[in-house]
């Protein structure tokens, strides 16, 4: 069973940062993928980064060298600190766990998730970026 709950969303100016937070109780003792998804407007909804149950990070291109991902087990919470924002990353954005991803299989949602697919728990509320030049 997964719970989530994401903040940390707002308006900024491009070039500048913010950092998202998700609040994830995760009941699992096995393998999982757990990542920031995020769909702009007129966008399809893309994997923006994922990490699998060892912390092993995968990013989607557009963002890779910006964003990082990371975890706090401790506080059961993901972040995603990105940085050096542009108007492109306008968008809502969710976090999401795959309680049943083989090993190896997270990068897929970085790399190839496009709204469909996977086996993604449910989606909270969502938290909003936008981003003004």
């Amino acid at each position: 069973q997964v719970q989530v709950v994401e903040s940390g969303g707002g308006l900024a100016q491009a070039g500048g940062s913010l950092r998202l937070s998700c609040v994830a109780s995760l009941r699992t003792r096995g393998n999982y993928c757990i990542g920031w998804f995020r769909q702009g407007p007129g966008k399809e909804r893309e994997g923006v980064a994922v990490v699998d149950a060892n912390g092993s990070p995968s990013y989607a291109d557009s963002v890779k060298g910006r964003f990082t991902i990371s975890r706090d087990n401790d506080k059961n919470t993901l972040y995603l600190q990105m940085n050096a924002l542009s108007p492109e990353d306008t968008a809502m954005y969710y976090c999401a766990a795959d309680l049943s991803a083989p090993p190896g299989t997270c990068a897929w949602y970085s790399e190839h998730y496009s709204g469909t697919g996977g086996a993604l728990g449910a989606w909270g509320q969502g938290t909003l970026v936008v981003v003004f030049s």
